[in-house]
């Protein structure tokens, strides 16, 4: 066999018997708290990218530019 194909059996029996797979719950409880950690962090870089907006609009307004 070559080394593709023998590389592909061994990828498939991996993934169908050696994996141990989350089940349905598992697997929506990790996808809520992955949104919610997306969603603050997301929430905290706007907050950052706002603020230091502000603060050089008033440094460049204090040095007349």
């Amino acid at each position: 066999m070559s080394k593709f194909g023998n590389y592909i059996q061994e990828a498939y029996d991996e993934l169908v018997h050696k994996v141990t797979w989350p089940s349905w719950d598992e697997l929506q409880q990790t996808t809520i708290i992955v949104l919610v950690a997306l969603i603050i962090v997301t929430l905290v870089i706007f907050g950052l990218d706002i603020v230091s907006e502000k603060v050089l609009t008033m440094v460049y307004n204090i040095l007349g530019k």
